[in-house]
Order: structure tokens, then C-alpha cells, then sequence
């Protein structure tokens, strides 16, 4: 069983991310990307989800066109863990430049 990650982890594991937000009334994370065009949402949702299958730890997410969001929280935990911070970085290093920053 995964546990979720105490206050003070998710302090420090939080402040090392860029971009990702505490959802209200939830234990999870969220970001908002905004990219070109449709094409390269895709492309960034379809290298996620490898990389999420990969790990069995999948996101909750929607796109409409060039936007997508990305809500983190470990289902079997009932809230943020190790894993989901994992996933996080891993979103990061892929995002592109400046379009894909926060909308």
C-alpha cells in the first residue's frame, strides 16, 4: 500500500515543482498547459500517457483544443503521494517552452 505524503513532505516535494497548484477541497495537484494548436496537445497528452502506463499511475485530465489539465492524487491513497509527485516532474521536463507555461 502507498501512503500519502505527510504536510511536511508535501511541503517540500510542492515547492520543488513549478506551476502545479493545491486543488480546493481535495488532496491533489493540478496544472494548466496551453500549447500552438491541437497537434501538440496531443503530442503531449499521448507522451504522458506512455509515461503513465509505464508507472500504472494514471492522470485525471481534459483538453479542449490547445489547452489541457492535469489533476494528480493517488486513488488507492486517497490523496497525494510519492507517485503523483514522480508523474509531476516527469510533465515538467516535457512541457515546452513558454505556451505551455500555466494558463
Amino acid at each position: 500500500m502507498i501512503n500519502r505524503l505527510t504536510s511536511e513532505e508535501r511541503a517540500t516535494q510542492l515547492a520543488e515543482l513549478r506551476g502545479w497548484d493545491a486543488v480546493a477541497g481535495r488532496d491533489a495537484i493540478q496544472r494548466h498547459f496551453r500549447f500552438a494548436d491541437f497537434n501538440e496537445a496531443f503530442g503531449f497528452m499521448t507522451r504522458v500517457a506512455i509515461k503513465a502506463q509505464e508507472m500504472n499511475h494514471h492522470p485525471e485530465w481534459f483538453n479542449v483544443y490547445n489547452r489541457v489539465e492535469i489533476t494528480l492524487s493517488t486513488h488507492e491513497a486517497d490523496g497525494l503521494t510519492t507517485r503523483d509527485i514522480q508523474l509531476a516532474r516527469f510533465i515538467d521536463s516535457i512541457a515546452p517552452g513558454p505556451l505551455a507555461a500555466s494558463a
